[in-house]
């Protein structure tokens, strides 16, 4: 499990915990609850207290990204804590998207034509200019980072820089000035294979076991070694395969060839997102004034495997970079799991499937000290809706709250009954 941090009275970062200690110390009022995500503690009594090395690393990807803090003991690297951050990438992309198509249909009904200019454009005035999409990643590692730094004393900072050849992948036969190194050239196809399908055949989802580069049309059929007609198997599936067109291998599983094909055809923008933004992260994560360590891929996979231990983001983690060839992760090591939500809606009314409004428009943002998002415990003692709830709030202005709780939506729970947990931060969180 999770360490708890602890800060002392005047609110410097201690050493983490285990929560046993914690129980010990709340029971006891040596110590108050700061914060409820990521739990912290504050001590009441005392000011400083031993210190440790303790590293934070990441393993940035373009959906998800892995946190690991690992503690440099006397005897051994244990990790003592471990996340797993969602980014919203793509649902910002859609919703520029969305604004873009709304601007323009809008300017053709209201404005004269007018020829598209390029000369005012974002990326041509902002040098190093990423796209909000992009950059919303970067900004997530970067204040995490900020955060663990103020929980807990981090002494450096390790990242692994994945890199994703995109000139391979597309054509494995590209060299010399066409190849130009490209932005990965020294990443194997294998790799990238292997994180395309979650490291699992594709013919009959097995996982932990060695796998092979399968060609979709095979070679003696005239098949090339393009990424698009390479999938990843199990031996087994491999060699029953043979040389049969993938239509006849799984002509008695049309739903399984859809899939497949579907996978084939899917974008590499994942890859691009991760190779846009690995130096932008170790650039800002720099300007922290801590020591910033990258390492690649390659090492990360051969420290985990060489140690046992399973494929996940947080593991990824805490095994990247040369600190990661011996790390003790404890198998009731539970990741907080943190997705960035959105913290502005600026659509001031609902509307209908024709786009008329339905309902009034918003009120105010925060009611009675309570706002949307925010994580609550309401005490219904009569009524319909009597009992206690816990979970976030959705706030109206007339005080009457919704509350959304495990079981579902709990609705008309007025503000009196509410107790703040945990006030919204622009993430979520889940265990």
């Amino acid at each position: 499990m999770n360490r708890v941090f602890v800060l002392g009275k005047t609110g410097q970062a201690l050493m983490p915990c285990h929560p046993a200690r914690a129980r010990q110390l709340l029971q006891s009022k040596k110590a108050r609850v700061k914060r409820l995500y990521p739990f912290t503690i504050q001590l009441t009594q005392r000011s400083d207290g031993y210190i440790q090395p303790v590293e934070l690393k990441f393993d940035p990807g373009s959906k998800q990204t892995g946190v690991g803090l690992v503690l440099h003991g006397k005897n051994r690297l244990s990790a003592i804590y471990a996340a797993v951050l969602t980014h919203r990438g793509q649902e910002i992309k859609s919703n520029l998207d969305s604004r873009r198509m709304i601007r323009r249909a809008r300017r053709n009904r209201k404005t004269r034509y007018r020829q598209e200019r390029f000369l005012n454009r974002v990326r041509s005035k902002h040098k190093g200019w990423l796209a909000p999409s992009v950059h919303s990643r970067v900004d997530n590692i970067v204040e995490w980072s900020k955060r663990f730094m103020r929980l807990s004393h981090v002494d450096f900072i390790t990242v692994e820089s994945v890199k994703f050849d995109m000139q391979k992948m597309e054509s494995a036969a590209v060299e010399g000035l066409e190849y130009q190194r490209g932005t990965l050239f020294d990443y194997e196809v294998k790799e990238y294979l292997l994180e395309k399908y979650h490291y699992s055949c594709v013919y009959c989802g097995i996982k932990n076991v060695p796998f092979e580069k399968e060609h979709v049309v095979p070679r003696s059929r005239g098949g090339s070694n393009r990424i698009s007609n390479l999938v990843l198997s199990c031996r087994s599936c491999n060699e029953k395969k043979d040389n049969l067109p993938i239509e006849e291998f799984l002509k008695d599983n049309p739903a399984l060839l859809k899939k497949i094909k579907a996978q084939l055809k899917s974008s590499l923008k994942d890859a691009a997102a991760v190779n846009i933004t690995r130096k932008q992260i170790v650039k800002e994560l720099s300007d922290l004034n801590v020591p910033v360590l990258t390492g690649i891929g390659a090492e990360t996979k051969y420290n985990r495997v060489s140690q046992g231990y399973g494929k996940e983001h947080y593991i990824d983690a805490l095994c990247a970079g040369t600190t990661g060839t011996k790390v003790y992760i404890p198998s009731k090591l539970k990741p907080l799991l943190i997705k960035k939500e959105r913290r502005n809606n600026r659509q001031m009314c609902l509307v209908d499937k024709y786009g008329f409004p339905r309902g009034k428009a918003k009120g105010s943002k925060i009611v009675h000290g309570f706002k949307t998002g925010d994580i609550v415990k309401a005490v219904v003692l009569k009524g319909k809706k009597k009992g206690v709830y816990k979970g976030k709030v959705a706030v109206r202005s007339s005080g009457s709250f919704n509350i959304n709780v495990k079981q579902g939506r709990i609705e008309g729970i007025g503000w009196k009954n509410c107790v703040m947990l945990h006030r919204f931060d622009g993430y979520s969180y889940t265990y």
